[in-house]
C-alpha cells in the first residue's frame, strides 16, 4: 500500500479515508442527508451586534445563529481563508484589472465585504481596511441582510462560524469574487513555478475577481484552467440570481458532496488508487474524474471482494488506536492529546524507552519521534487554534 483514498459508501454515510506511506494521515465522513455546512454560502440576517466582542451573530436558518467576526467581515488586505486543502497562500496585491475573459458579465450584483463596509462606515477610498481600525457597530446593523459563507461547522453549544470573504474552490483555482487579489499556495516553492502561475493568473482572471492558484496548479498550462474559471464564474453567476430573491434566510448555494470534493482536492498525481466499494458511485467518481481529472481516471477502482473496504484496509481499528488520548511512538515513548474548548495540549513522554546511552540522546530521540506523529496527528484530527505542546 502506498498512497490510497479509500471511499466507503453505505445507506447512511460516506466515509474517506487517506493513506499515505501506509499511514492514515486523513478521515473524512457525510451523513447522507443533512451533516456538514462549510463551504454553503447563505443570505442571512444579522440578528445581534456586539460591539463588546467585536462580532455579530447572524441567522442563516440553521438551529443556532452563525458567528461573524469582524476580521470576516471587514475586508482587510488579505484577509481570504479558502475552505481548500491549501491552507495557507503567499499573496500579491493586484490593484491592475485590465486582463480580463470573455462573456463575463458584471458581477457587483452582489454586496461583497466591501461593499457592506462602505454602506455602514465613514469609508476611505483605500484598497485595504484593517478590522482594527474599527467597531463591528461601524460594519453591521441589526436587521442587515448579508451574503455569508460557512468557515466552520457548528460545534457543540456554538453555532457556524461564517465570513463575508466568498471563496468558491475549483480543481486548480480558486474564485474569489470581489476582490481584485492573486494568489499562489504556499506548497509551491520554486520561484520561478510561482511567477509563471502568476503570470497565467493575470491573464485568465475575469475583471473585479480574485484567483488562488491551488498547490496542484504546478506545472499545469494555460488552457488547462479554462474549464475550472467558466465552471466557476458560471457557479457564481448562479449564486447572483438566486440572491436577488427577497426572502432571508435562505441558502444560496450547498457545497458539494464528499465524494465530488475528495476527487476534487486529493485526487492527484500522487495518489495511486482510489478505491470504492459502491457500483453506483463509482460510476459517478468516473464522471466526476472526466470533469476534474481525465488523465486519473485509471486509478480509480471498484472493491469488489466479500470484506467490506475498510475492513479489509483495518480503518476502524486504525482510528480506534489512532485517535486515542495516548498514542504510542515506535521508540517506546508516547505521547497524550487533550481537547479542550478553548485549546488543544500535547504532552510527550519517554514511557518504556530508556536509551542505550545517556539521557540527553534518549529525549532527542524521542522528542523527533513525536514531532513526526503529532503533525500527523495534526492533520488527522484536524485540529486547530491553540496548540500547546
Amino acid at each position: 500500500m502506498a498512497n490510497e483514498i479509500l471511499v466507503e459508501v453505505s445507506s447512511e454515510e460516506t466515509r474517506v479515508a487517506i493513506i499515505e506511506d501506509r499511514e492514515l494521515v486523513e478521515y473524512y465522513t457525510e451523513k447522507a442527508y443533512g451533516g456538514r455546512l462549510v463551504g454553503n454560502i447563505y443570505k442571512g440576517k444579522v440578528q445581534s451586534v456586539l460591539p463588546g466582542m467585536q462580532a455579530a451573530f447572524v441567522d442563516i436558518g440553521y438551529s443556532k445563529n452563525a458567528f461573524l467576526y469582524i476580521k470576516d467581515a471587514v475586508a482587510d488586505k488579505f484577509n481570504i481563508n479558502p475552505h481548500t486543502d491549501d491552507d495557507t497562500y503567499s499573496k500579491n496585491s493586484e490593484n491592475d484589472s485590465d486582463d480580463k475573459v470573455d462573456n463575463l458579465d458584471n458581477f457587483d450584483n452582489c454586496k461583497r465585504s466591501n461593499d457592506i463596509f462602505k454602506e455602514n462606515s465613514n469609508y476611505k477610498n483605500d484598497i485595504s481596511y484593517n478590522s482594527k481600525d474599527y467597531n463591528i457597530n461601524q460594519i453591521l446593523k441589526q436587521g442587515q441582510v448579508i451574503t455569508v459563507q460557512v468557515i466552520k461547522d457548528p460545534m457543540g453549544s456554538k453555532g457556524p462560524r461564517v465570513t463575508t470573504h466568498i471563496t468558491l474552490p475549483g480543481r486548480y483555482v480558486v474564485l474569489v469574487p470581489g476582490v481584485d487579489y492573486i494568489g499562489i499556495s504556499r506548497k509551491i516553492s520554486n520561484d520561478y513555478e510561482k511567477n509563471r502561475l502568476k503570470k497565467i493568473a493575470e491573464k485568465i482572471r475575469p475583471s473585479g475577481m480574485g484567483i488562488i492558484m491551488r498547490t496542484i496548479a504546478e506545472g499545469k498550462d494555460e488552457e488547462d484552467f479554462q474549464n475550472d474559471i467558466k465552471f466557476l464564474t458560471q457557479l457564481w453567476q448562479n449564486i447572483l440570481e438566486r440572491e436577488k430573491g427577497e426572502h432571508a434566510p435562505r441558502c444560496l448555494h450547498t457545497d458539494y458532496n464528499l465524494l465530488f470534493r475528495t476527487i476534487r482536492d486529493f485526487f492527484t498525481p500522487e495518489i495511486d488508487k482510489l478505491i470504492i466499494n459502491d457500483l453506483d458511485q463509482y460510476k459517478k467518481a468516473l464522471e466526476y474524474a472526466e470533469v476534474v481529472s481525465p488523465a486519473l481516471k485509471s486509478r480509480i477502482e471498484l472493491f469488489k471482494k466479500s470484506k467490506s473496504l475498510f475492513d479489509y484496509y483495518q480503518i476502524d481499528y486504525r482510528l480506534k488506536r489512532d485517535l486515542a488520548r495516548k498514542i504510542w511512538l515506535k521508540c517506546g515513548g508516547y505521547i497524550i492529546i487533550d481537547k479542550a474548548e478553548a485549546l488543544t495540549v500535547i504532552d510527550v513522554n519517554t514511557g518504556k524507552y530508556i536509551g542505550a546511552d545517556n539521557p540527553e540522546n534518549t529525549i532527542v530521540k524521542t522528542n523527533l519521534e513525536a514531532a513526526t506523529e503529532i503533525a500527523r496527528q495534526i492533520r488527522l484530527r484536524n485540529i486547530g487554534g491553540i496548540i500547546v505542546i
